[in-house]
């Protein structure tokens, strides 16, 4: 892990990643009984980058290691900022920065979440984002500071070389869905951030 940056309340910035993405560890208070771990808390949130109010959250489960998943986003005004955690097995989670204009667009960042590591990814507006299962069994929790708009959803094919995932382990599954979506080419312009 990481060297601690910074401390807001529960949370603790373990790194900056590109374009505003942030690795967070929740901070944990234990005793005899177990744990308690805070995944979202505003106003310790807003300092370390989330705006806007919570306007869903949504539980995944994942039963197979080496499952892909990604790469989604919403156009705007839809457009949203994701934390994500993982609360039981491990992931290798992925933000893929696609503001047009961006320094750092069309570049990734990969970070491995896990209910052990008690992480969670902070990734801004105008990013997708794809995760593969590194454990069998996987749950993750999702806040979105937007709410879903089918007509808005979009997304890229995580296997595309142009993006250049090095995904740690074979994919063992991936949706139709998934496999169906777009390239990247030349003329791709991003999103409007």
């Amino acid at each position: 892990m990481e060297e601690l940056v910074s401390v807001a309340g529960r949370f603790e910035l373990i790194s900056e990643a590109l374009g505003g993405a942030k690795l967070l560890r929740r901070k944990k208070i234990a005793d005899d009984r177990g744990f308690l771990s805070r995944l979202f808390e505003p106003d310790d949130l807003e300092e370390l980058g989330w705006s806007g109010p919570v306007a869903q959250i949504n539980e995944t489960g994942t039963t197979t290691k080496g499952t892909l998943r990604g790469f989604h986003f919403q156009h705007p005004p839809f457009a949203e900022t994701k934390l994500v955690a993982c609360t039981a097995g491990a992931i290798y989670d992925v933000a893929l920065d696609l503001r047009r204009g961006s320094p750092t667009f069309l570049q990734h960042f990969g970070v491995e979440l896990s209910a052990e590591n008690g992480c969670s990814f902070l990734i801004p507006a105008g990013f997708a984002h794809g995760f593969q299962t590194l454990t069998d069994d996987v749950r993750m929790i999702y806040a979105h500071s937007a709410p879903y708009s089918a007509q808005s959803e979009d997304g890229l094919n995580c296997l595309d070389p142009t993006i250049g995932v090095t995904w740690p382990l074979p994919v063992s599954v991936i949706s139709e869905r998934d496999k169906a979506r777009p390239m990247v080419d030349r003329g791709y312009q991003g999103v409007a951030a």
